[in-house]
């Protein structure tokens, strides 16, 4: 089961990756894109790392949907509806929950995706985030069914996205300002889906720690 504390633990590791990477998914996106991904990604978490003592956390989705609104009116550029409607989508799945399973952890996975599909007009094969992050939540999926521990589920989905998001190299960008460079944007990978690997990276790396700790 997973509580409030995990998933300030999560979120928490989400946002210190976020404005730790700044300059690299910076780097990333201006090979392509307009070079603010990492500027406004961590512009957007450095404001939830600021209030981080003032959250509500009356229970788990009333504190995603307030980390979620601060995303939103913070983060620039299409990655701040994004990402805010990602963490909007886990809360409705949270909702009227003190604990998490598994599944609960997946359903709210699946529906960040289906709110960052139809808030991006996305899907898997637009070299954009998703191509990362569909993979990694069925190598989740996976991991619940098989009984996996959290390290090892988190562990096996942080490698399923590091291999998903260097897939993304020869794509030609369908979705984003990249999509704007047509053939120029083959031959890097996405900046969203790396963004998704280095903080999964970070995370299994962290709650490793935090589990031999104990």
């Amino acid at each position: 089961m997973t509580s409030l504390p995990d998933v300030e633990f999560v979120v928490r590791s989400i946002a210190q990756t976020a404005v730790d990477n700044e300059k690299y998914f910076g780097d990333l996106d201006s090979v392509v894109g307009d070079g603010d991904f990492g500027y406004s990604l961590a512009r957007g978490f450095e404001i939830v790392l600021a209030d981080w003592d003032g959250y509500d956390r009356t229970e788990i989705a009333t504190f995603l949907q307030k980390v979620a609104m601060a995303i939103t009116g913070r983060i620039g550029g299409t990655s701040g509806p994004i990402w805010g409607t990602a963490f909007l989508r886990a809360a409705s799945v949270a909702k009227g929950k003190d604990d998490l399973t598994g599944d609960d952890v997946v359903a709210m996975l699946r529906a960040s995706i289906e709110g960052i599909k139809a808030r991006g007009n996305a899907d898997v094969g637009d070299k954009t985030l998703l191509d990362a992050l569909v993979p990694a939540t069925d190598a989740i999926e996976a991991g619940v069914a098989a009984g996996q521990t959290p390290v090892e589920i988190v562990a096996v989905a942080a490698t399923t996205a590091r291999q998903a998001a260097d897939a993304t190299t020869p794509m030609i960008a369908k979705r984003g300002r990249a999509s704007y460079t047509g053939e120029r944007s083959i031959g890097s990978p996405d900046a969203g889906a790396v963004a998704v690997a280095v903080i999964l990276e970070a995370l299994a790396s962290s709650w490793r720690e935090k589990e031999e700790a104990k």
